[in-house]
């Protein structure tokens, strides 16, 4: 039985996909209520007791693409990104520069198949270019998985634990 926050969570971190190629129209306002959604979650996290900077977002598809979203747009300092097969969302709404938040310096593991027929390669490329110019471009980490195509693999899985340990060191 799903608890009220994981059935919340898929039912309002969610927007629309509308098209999947640079020129596609977004889903602007469901976007922007699902990174709304996932910031209030990260707030009942710190409630609780856990530092904000200690915390990574992180999702594959449209869960990578609203991690990145609301990380790059909280006011909470987070730990890092790990964004898997994905895009930025409402990359034009950035400004041309680094952002001015408090996830200028945040750590982001971006990985995609260079096989992925769906979000195809070419979107994490540019969304990778675009991030180097949104945050501190050394903190920006983008691997490609030969042959993998729109879902996860062994390599893949060692590479997020590695940096989930570097970003995230245990706690005396």
């Amino acid at each position: 039985i799903p608890t009220t926050t994981s059935l919340d969570f898929a039912l309002f971190s969610r927007f629309d996909i509308i098209g999947l190629s640079p020129d596609s129209q977004e889903d602007e306002p469901g976007i922007k209520h699902a990174a709304e959604y996932v910031k209030t979650l990260i707030d009942q996290e710190v409630k609780n007791g856990i530092p904000s900077d200690r915390i990574i977002l992180g999702g594959f598809s449209q869960g990578g693409a609203l991690s990145l979203y609301t990380a790059l747009t909280t006011q909470q300092k987070l730990a890092g990104v790990t964004a898997l097969s994905c895009w930025l969302p409402l990359r034009s709404s950035f400004p041309q520069g680094p952002i001015s938040g408090v996830n200028r310096d945040i750590s982001i593991l971006q990985c995609h198949g260079d096989s992925d027929p769906l979000v195809p390669l070419m979107f994490g490329s540019l969304t990778a270019e675009k991030l180097k110019t949104l945050v501190n471009p050394a903190n920006v980490t983008f691997k490609v998985y030969e042959g993998m195509m729109h879902s996860s693999c062994p390599q893949e899985m060692v590479d997020i634990r590695q940096f989930i340990d570097k970003i995230l060191p245990p706690v005396d």
